[in-house]
């Protein structure tokens, strides 16, 4: 699988990120034991988790990091793969913010032990706390590299006025500050007012033309829409979900044709065009991929190599004439 740098860091983790959230909850431990090695086997190197993943539903705390965590110790690659976590999410209980420098620092050591790792390579801020200066933030994460315990941080579903604060305060203080951003993106673009989480933020025009100015890398989440393009490619037939009539649009309905007329064209799959769409924007994108059996994960790693040229890129978002 093709490898990629994430800019002003030595990290150069695989082009998909295997995405874990039901790790060890509703994918049971083997199966999810069995997802990443074949994901390893086929050169990813990339996983992405949370400390919260999974404690919304009965069962383990943190099933997702510890079911990673036993893996690791396993198959002794501790070390060798980058894991990137996330810490600071809302309580799920209360609905408030949980980034005082005691939460960051209870969240990221639990992450540590449940990984069994001595320092995170990539540690996300899961969510923002618009009430507290980012420079606050970003001193904690500061002092937590210099003790060890994080190589670099990156911020998931952060506004862009608050990631522009925060680029202003790593600027004056000298420190490196965000080195990614995890957004809600795919080809299909879902209306805030369908986003079921509010505190979600999903890639938007200003927020692309940031990363184009800037280069920070995006990791999203989502890539592929809950599966949306799949779902919709064929005749239309059995009940919507919630999720899949969040996509329902006409733009999207639009995506989906064109989809449809550049995979009859170049022989690409849904799947590959779907992934190669973000793989092949202007900055680095490394798309998380969710997968719940063997077989969806073979199919997100046919497009481990495919990066869609800006012509077709164009073609997909707005009909522009695609390429000869």
């Amino acid at each position: 699988m093709r490898t990629a740098a994430i800019p002003r860091t030595d990290l150069a983790p695989s082009s998909l990120c295997l995405g874990t959230p039901l790790f060890g909850s509703a994918i049971p431990r083997p199966d999810a034991f069995a997802l990443m090695d074949a994901f390893t086997e086929a050169g990813g190197t990339f996983f992405d988790t949370a400390r919260i993943y999974a404690d919304w539903g009965p069962g383990e705390r943190a099933a997702s990091e510890k079911t990673i965590g036993a893996w690791l110790r396993d198959r002794g690659l501790q070390g060798r793969v980058l894991v990137a976590t996330k810490g600071g999410h809302l309580d799920l209980a209360t609905k408030q913010p949980r980034l005082s420098p005691a939460e960051i620092d209870q969240d990221l050591g639990e992450s540590l032990t449940h990984l069994g790792l001595e320092r995170i390579d990539l540690y996300w801020m899961h969510r923002d706390d618009p009430r507290r200066p980012a420079a606050e933030i970003l001193e904690t994460l500061e002092a937590q590299a210099r003790a060890g315990r994080i190589r670099y941080y990156g911020c998931s579903n952060w506004s862009l006025p608050r990631i522009r604060e925060a680029d202003t305060a790593a600027r004056e203080q000298g420190w490196t500050g965000f080195v990614a951003n995890q957004p809600m993106w795919s080809l299909a673009k879902m209306a805030q007012q369908e986003i079921y989480d509010p505190t979600m933020v999903a890639m938007d025009g200003a927020l692309h033309a940031y990363h184009r100015e800037s280069g920070l890398a995006a990791i999203p989440f989502s890539s592929q829409a809950g599966g949306w393009f799949h779902k919709h490619s064929r005749a239309p037939g059995g009940a919507a979900t919630k999720t899949s009539s969040a996509w329902a649009s006409p733009e999207n309905e639009a995506r989906l044709r064109r989809v449809r007329q550049l995979a009859a064209d170049s022989g690409l799959s849904i799947t590959q065009i779907v992934l190669g769409y973000l793989t092949g924007q202007p900055f680095p994108t490394f798309p998380i991929i969710g997968c719940r059996t063997l077989e969806q994960l073979r199919d997100s790693l046919t497009a481990a190599d495919i990066r869609l040229e800006p012509g077709l890129i164009r073609f997909l978002e707005t009909g522009d004439p695609a390429p000869a």
